[in-house]
C-alpha cells in the first residue's frame, strides 16, 4: 500500500544544512500497523510528513498504491490525501469553536458524504464519546480531545493512518484506548504507521522499527 523509496529530506540551518532523513526505505502493506521509535529529532515526524504527501522529499518516492504521490499536481494530492490518509497528532489540532462532532465532520469538507453525519456519530460512540458531542474541546479531557482526533481521522475511511506520538499527551489508560483503535484500523485491512520515542506505543505494532539521525538503525531498511 505505501512504499516509501530511498526517501531523503535536508533542511538549510543558521549554521549548516540537517539532513533530517537520509535514505529510508520502508514498505507498510494492508494489514500492518508498523511503529518507528526514535528519540526527539532524529526525523521521524519528518518521514511522517513526506509519507503523508505533505512534505516533498529532496530525494526518493512516495507511493501508495502504486501512484507516486508527488507526480501528481497540488490539487491531485490534496484530493488524495483526504479520501485515502488519516493523521492522527500529538497536539490534536481540534478547532477550538467547534463542537467535537463538528471537529469529526470537518474531514468532510474536503471529501464530501451522503452519511458523513451518521458515520461521525457511529465513530464518537465507538471511541466513548457519544455524551459529549456537542462539547467544544476546552470542555474535554485530554484523552477525550485524542479520541475526537482520532474519529476525525477515521471519518473518510482511509486506508492509511498516519500518527505522530498519538499517546504523548496522554496517561496510559487513554494511550492503550488509541493504540487499540489503531491496531483494530489496521486489523480491518487498514495500514498504519505510527512513530514515537514512547516504548510503550508500540506495544500493538506488528513491525517495530528504530530510527536514528535520519537512518533505520535496525538492521537493513524494511521492504
Amino acid at each position: 500500500m505505501l512504499q516509501l523509496r530511498d526517501i531523503t529530506k535536508t533542511f538549510r540551518g543558521p549554521r549548516k544544512t540537517v539532513r533530517a532523513v537520509d535514505g529510508v526505505s520502508i514498505n507498510v502493506g494492508a494489514g500492518e500497523f508498523v511503529a518507528i521509535r526514535g528519540p526527539s529529532g532524529c526525523g521521524k515526524s519528518t518521514l511522517l510528513l513526506t509519507a503523508g504527501a505533505l512534505l516533498a522529499p529532496d530525494a526518493g518516492s512516495v507511493l501508495l498504491d502504486g501512484r507516486d504521490v508527488y507526480a501528481l499536481s497540488p490539487e491531485a494530492r490534496a484530493a488524495l490525501r483526504a479520501r485515502s490518509i488519516g493523521f492522527v497528532f500529538q497536539r490534536f489540532h481540534l478547532l477550538p469553536y467547534l463542537s467535537a462532532r463538528e471537529n469529526v465532520l470537518a474531514a468532510s469538507i474536503a471529501a464530501p458524504a451522503p452519511d458523513a453525519g451518521s458515520r461521525a456519530d457511529e465513530l464518537l460512540r465507538q471511541l466513548g464519546l457519544e455524551d459529549r458531542a456537542d462539547h467544544l474541546p476546552a470542555q474535554l479531557s485530554t484523552g477525550e480531545r485524542q479520541r475526537v482526533a482520532l474519529a476525525r481521522a477515521l471519518l473518510n475511511n482511509p486506508r492509511l493512518l498516519l500518527a505522530d506520538e498519538p499517546t504523548g499527551n496522554l496517561d496510559p489508560e487513554n494511550g492503550q484506548i488509541v493504540l487499540k483503535a489503531l491496531a483494530d484500523f489496521a486489523a480491518r485491512s487498514g495500514a498504519v504507521l505510527l512513530v514515537t520515542h514512547d516504548p510503550a506505543a508500540t506495544t500493538l505494532a506488528t513491525r517495530v522499527l528504530s530510527m536514528s539521525a535520519g537512518r533505520l538503525v535496525n538492521g537493513a531498511p524494511s521492504c
